[in-house]
């Protein structure tokens, strides 16, 4: 596996978490003191976006690392819940690592 598929996944992790914390406290100031509806849902939206590409590079590296449904279901579900995005990339990333580091198998010459 490249390395590459691992480092765009950490980066998105890292930003869909992010973008969540910050999703959540335009929240708190939108219905806790009646501020920030604009931002809220320009962040919204942002965060929805970037949540998609998170979604496609984590199912691209749970594909590559062959996880299980189950594994594969936490780490997407990951970037819905605050701090979680954090704690399991730096798992995944412990996890995979290894993964990355092993060279391809030679190709026998006909």
């Amino acid at each position: 596996m490249k390395k590459s598929v691992l480092t765009r996944y950490r980066v998105m992790a890292y930003v869909t978490a992010v973008m969540l914390l910050v999703l959540c406290t335009c929240m708190v100031f939108k219905y806790g003191f009646d501020m920030g509806e604009d931002v809220t849902l320009a962040v919204s939206q942002v965060h929805g976006f970037l949540y998609i590409i998170y979604l496609v590079f984590a199912f691209d590296l749970g594909s590559k690392a062959r996880w299980s449904f189950g594994k594969l279901l936490w780490v997407l579900l990951s970037g819905t819940i605050p701090f979680a995005a954090f704690f399991v990339e730096r798992k995944v990333a412990r996890q995979v690592e290894p993964l990355v580091s092993e060279p391809a198998p030679a190709v026998a010459k006909a």
